[in-house]
């Protein structure tokens, strides 16, 4: 691309976001290139940890190096797989009927290598049975690659499978070092999908603060209305839309109720979803209805605000984890040594929680390189006991070569930061 007058490249421009139809007169997202550079970077990995193969059962992974998706409702219920032989190309085994005729028809990429999967979960007293004929459709793709013998990663599997594997004499290690390292950065056509997300989703919050949330609608309404916005604009899934109200901020409950939202109320709406080009949107706005913010209120949000943005400063290539953890209050991570998952920040892509986690609970003391490419939500809560209500705010993050650009662009309460 011609950068000599926009100067910047298009994917670290978020006011610069592209349609995912196609035409003939401009490059937009494209998806073969995003294919062909995400299996590439999974080959990667996988050479760098040393793998025969990879065999993933995780719905996200499966994506990743095929290009096929099929739904969330079986993403990662085990009743598919694929198979990335070294030297090879994926091989992805699809659940029989019509699903595996979908697949042979929506993925001319895949033409040759779409197997019938043995699905033998929830098989009662075929399973054990059911689990060694998986297992042997996966050893076939191995022998034809010759790599039966080398260290074989596996994303996910339940007890049935391992012991299947291990009478198979598959020597097994984790997949999750190669994927995650191959997931986390970004290509530039990832990155434009999760603008698109974002774009929705900036859209879909306008909606909510200024048609939909007023006294005398419920929780589950906004939810209702949100999810159907979203799905109006070809959301492949919508993960979570939260919303929560007056004293279900504090604590604050990470799902809706059909509590009525009254006046005076503030409102925390997160919306999680997986937008057209199937990347993640994951995104928190907090707002007053029908009312003025109290000093208190202003003060809760300043907080958020703050550490939102002191943290989201630090997400730079060549810094650590560490130097965003620091810029987060002290909250529970500290009290317990474990994730709260709200003075927090995690990379997102395919999957809601990609990659990396960054948490006072492990990062101070255990840090990680930030890269650029890597693409985060960072979120901030004022958790203090005794507030009758209280403030969440999260922002989307791409790591540029010169420092943090948020993707998400929904303007901030001005009435809360004077």
């Amino acid at each position: 691309m011609d950068l000599s007058f926009i100067q910047r490249p298009h994917e670290y421009t978020p006011r610069r976001v592209y349609s995912t139809t196609g035409t003939d007169w401009q490059e937009r997202v494209n998806f073969d290139r995003m294919r062909r550079e995400r299996l590439q970077r999974a080959k990667e990995q996988m050479e760098r940890h040393d793998l025969g193969a990879l065999v993933l059962f995780v719905g996200e992974n499966i994506r990743y190096v095929t290009g096929v998706w099929q739904g969330n409702w079986k993403n990662n219920i085990f009743i598919r797989y694929a198979v990335l032989p070294r030297g090879g190309e994926p091989v992805l085994f699809e659940t029989v009927g019509s699903d595996i005729e979908c697949a042979r028809i929506d993925a001319p990429w895949m033409e040759g290598r779409i197997r019938p999967a043995i699905t033998w979960r929830w098989a009662e007293t075929a399973e054990e049975m059911m689990a060694d004929r998986m297992v042997q459709s996966v050893v076939e793709v191995l022998k034809e690659h010759g790599v039966q013998g080398e260290r074989i990663g596996i994303d996910m599997a339940d007890p049935t499978a391992l012991r299947a594997f291990q009478k198979a004499g598959i020597n097994l290690t984790s997949a999750w070092p190669a994927m995650s390292a191959a997931r986390v950065i970004k290509t530039r056509d990832e990155i434009e999908c999760h603008k698109i997300s974002t774009a929705w989703a900036d859209a879909c919050m306008w909606r909510i603060r200024n048609e939909w949330l007023k006294p005398g609608v419920k929780e589950s309404t906004i939810c209702a209305k949100a999810n159907e916005f979203l799905y109006e604009a070809g959301f492949d899934f919508v993960y979570d839309v939260i919303v929560a109200s007056g004293g279900n901020t504090s604590p604050y409950r990470r799902w809706h109720t059909d509590k009525v939202i009254r006046q005076g109320d503030l409102v925390i709406v997160d919306i999680n979803a997986i937008g057209p080009g199937g990347y993640f949107v994951d995104y928190v706005r907090c707002f007053k209805v029908a009312g003025k913010p109290t000093p208190q209120e202003k003060d809760l949000y300043k907080e958020c605000y703050d550490s939102l943005y002191a943290a989201l400063e630090q997400l730079r290539p060549g810094n650590t984890t560490k130097d965003v953890a620091e810029r987060f209050p002290v909250y529970d991570d500290d009290r317990y040594g474990s994730v709260s998952l709200q003075q927090f920040a995690h990379s997102i892509g395919l999957s809601l929680y990609e990659g990396m986690w960054i948490s006072r609970s492990y990062s101070l003391k255990y840090p990680v390189e930030l890269k650029q490419n890597m693409v985060f939500a960072i979120e901030t809560f004022a958790g203090h006991p005794g507030l009758e209500q209280t403030v969440r705010l999260e922002e989307d993050v791409v790591i540029s070569d010169q420092g943090p650009v948020v993707l998400t662009q929904m303007p901030f309460e001005e009435e809360f930061l004077k």
